[in-house]
């Protein structure tokens, strides 16, 4: 399916990922969304037609209104039908709609248009209601609609829906909670000699690299009630795991900095991690393989995700320096737990 959006005199075929000003101002406002104050009725227009007639309407409107007064989608239906849907903020004169519309692609044109209002809502406090908590082992995460949901013997940790990745309901981020939960399991059944290794030493020291909503820094820190260093390469999520650290009274526990990497002086200085989560994908993880390698101290561990179940081999091979402990596979999505040897093998590096 072709989707085609088309603001003002502009007409934009879009990638998922593709932004421009606009759309980078809207990201930013939802990055600190309040419940809009006031929200008004929207009227649609919605009419399917041939290609050439459907952009020859959806141009025609483009260029007849300004972007914050009108928006035209126009879809590929399928079977050489393409479907114009036109959104006005305001009321509107059916009649000079449908008169519009035959200007632009002949005098019978407009008749097929279909006219509708949408009632007023507020969309996104709407798809905050319908995520439900997550339980991953010990963890609850929730959305504030939601809170004083987990019980008194779970972490709650709460991250609203953004646009920063991490609210806990995708694969790779329940995987890598539950990763966590099993490592916290493991060193609780060691003996109490960690634990008082522990609170000399500061172990762990963790790294959590690419912490998008920073739900796993802040599962980590309030698991082992030490500090967590989280990084990511987006000046948004950087900004929006600071605030979720402080909501979840992590503040002081979760520090968080903007990194490509892991050449940031912030994360040379805190290596080798004992621990370190790297929830990014296949590429990067690959190609990141040596210097990761280098920051994870002896018998250090490494959680790997943002794997689709194919590529888990993959990823496995990139770092022949640890042994697999363990390989949790949530919804199609793959989270490998990965301990690093107390020795190099061979006098290989690093």
């Amino acid at each position: 399916m072709n989707i085609f959006a088309i603001y003002g005199n502009k007409s934009v075929r879009r990638r998922p990922c593709e932004s421009g000003g606009e759309l980078s101002k809207t990201i930013d406002d939802a990055m600190n969304y309040d419940r809009l104050p006031h929200l008004a009725d929207t009227r649609i227009a919605t009419l399917t037609a041939d290609e050439q007639s459907a952009r020859l309407i959806a141009d025609r409107f483009a260029e007849a209104f300004f972007a914050d007064e009108t928006a035209v989608s126009l879809v590929d239906a399928g079977q050489g039908r393409w479907s114009v849907t036109l959104y006005f903020r305001s009321n509107i004169d059916e009649g000079a709609v449908r008169a519009l519309a035959n200007s632009a692609a002949g005098a019978t044109a407009g008749s097929g248009l279909r006219f509708a209002r949408i009632a007023a809502k507020d969309w996104v406090a709407e798809s905050l209601l319908g995520l439900k908590p997550i339980t991953a082992g010990r963890f609850v995460v929730h959305g504030a609609h939601d809170r004083g949901c987990a019980p008194p013997n779970r972490f709650g940790i709460e991250i609203e829906a953004a646009l920063a990745f991490g609210t806990g309901h995708h694969g790779s981020t329940r995987g890598c909670l539950l990763a966590l939960n099993a490592i916290s399991k493991s060193l609780r059944k060691n003996c109490r000699a960690v634990v008082r290794h522990a609170a000399v030493t500061g172990f762990p020291r963790i790294l959590d690299l690419g912490t998008g909503s920073g739900v796993l820094a802040i599962a980590a820190a309030r698991t082992f009630r030490r500090r967590v260093l989280a990084s990511d390469i987006d000046a948004h999520a950087v900004r929006i795991a600071h605030d979720n650290a402080r909501l979840n009274r992590s503040p002081a526990l979760v520090r968080v900095c903007r990194a490509n990497g892991v050449a940031a002086a912030d994360i040379r200085a805190g290596a080798p991690f004992d621990l370190v989560f790297a929830n990014i994908l296949l590429t990067p993880l690959q190609r990141l393989a040596a210097p990761l390698t280098g920051i994870v101290a002896r018998r250090g561990r490494i959680v790997l995700s943002g794997l689709l179940n194919a590529q888990a081999s993959a990823a496995r091979a990139a770092y022949p320096h640890f042994t697999l402990e363990r390989r949790i596979e949530v919804d199609g999505w793959t989270t490998l737990v990965l301990k690093r040897s107390a020795v190099v093998r061979n006098g290989s590096r690093p």
